[in-house]
C-alpha cells in the first residue's frame, strides 16, 4: 500500500466564502479574467507535475527507487519553490545560517524532497487524480483542489498551494486530507538546531534519505 498521507505538511487553516447560489449574473469584468488566467496556470503546474508523477508510479517496479527519484526530480524542481520550503521549515533560524550552511541544507532538503515522493509512491494499481477546483488566496496565492483516487480504498484529498516565484507558479505547500508534515518539520528541524547544532540537523535529514533509498 502506498503511503500517500504520511507526507505534506499545513501551516493553517483557510475558510473559502462561496457565492450564493441566487447571485446575479454578470459579465466577467477585465480583473476576473486576468485573475481566472493566472489560476489557470497554477492549475497547468499542478496537473502537469500529477501527470508525471503517475507515470513514474507506472513504471515504478522497473524503475526502482533511483529510477524514480531521476525521473521525478525535473518534475519536482520545476513545480515546486524548494528553497522557500526550505526557509519555511527552518524558520527564523534561517538568518542565522552561514551561505554555505544555507547551500547545504537546500541540498540535502531538496533530495529528501525527491526522495519522498520516489519512496512513498512506488507502483501503479489503477490511481488517478481529479480536479476539483481552484481558489484566489488574498495575498495572490492560489490553492488547486484535487482527489486523489485509489481503487479499493478511500480516496485522498490534495490541496496544492502556489505562490509566484518571478514569472511562474510553484508548489510551496502540499496538504493531503487537511494534514500536512511541513510544520512537524519545522518543530523538528527548529528543535535540533536550538539543541544539537546545524551539523546534527544535516545527519539527520541525510540518514532520513538514505532510508528512503534502502526501502
Amino acid at each position: 500500500m502506498l503511503k500517500y498521507v504520511k507526507i505534506f505538511p499545513v501551516f493553517f487553516i483557510i475558510l473559502f466564502t462561496i457565492n450564493s447560489a441566487f447571485a446575479e449574473v454578470t459579465a466577467p469584468s477585465e480583473q476576473d479574467n486576468k485573475q481566472e488566467e493566472a489560476l489557470k496556470s497554477a492549475k497547468e503546474v499542478v496537473l502537469i507535475f500529477q501527470k508525471e508523477l503517475l507515470k513514474a508510479m507506472k513504471q515504478g517496479k522497473q524503475l526502482g527507487f533511483q529510477g524514480r527519484f531521476n525521473k521525478l526530480e525535473s518534475a519536482i524542481v520545476n513545480s515546486h519553490d524548494l528553497t522557500k520550503i526550505v526557509r519555511i521549515v527552518v524558520g527564523k533560524q534561517w538568518k542565522n545560517l552561514t551561505e554555505e550552511q544555507k547551500l547545504e541544507l537546500t541540498e540535502v532538503f531538496n533530495r529528501l524532497s525527491i526522495s519522498s515522493y520516489a519512496h512513498n509512491f512506488t507502483e501503479f494499481s489503477g490511481e488517478a487524480f481529479e480536479f476539483v477546483s481552484e481558489d484566489e488566496t488574498a495575498r495572490g496565492g492560489a490553492i488547486i483542489h484535487t482527489i486523489f483516487t485509489i481503487p479499493d480504498d478511500k480516496d485522498v484529498t490534495f490541496d496544492y498551494m502556489l505562490k509566484k516565484k518571478g514569472d511562474n507558479w510553484r508548489i510551496i505547500n502540499i496538504i493531503a486530507n487537511g494534514v500536512s508534515d511541513l510544520a512537524l518539520k519545522r518543530s523538528e528541524y527548529t528543535s535540533i538546531l536550538k539543541r544539537d547544532g546545524f551539523d546534527a540537523l544535516i545527519a539527520k535529514i541525510k540518514e532520513k534519505n538514505d532510508n528512503y533509498a534502502k526501502k
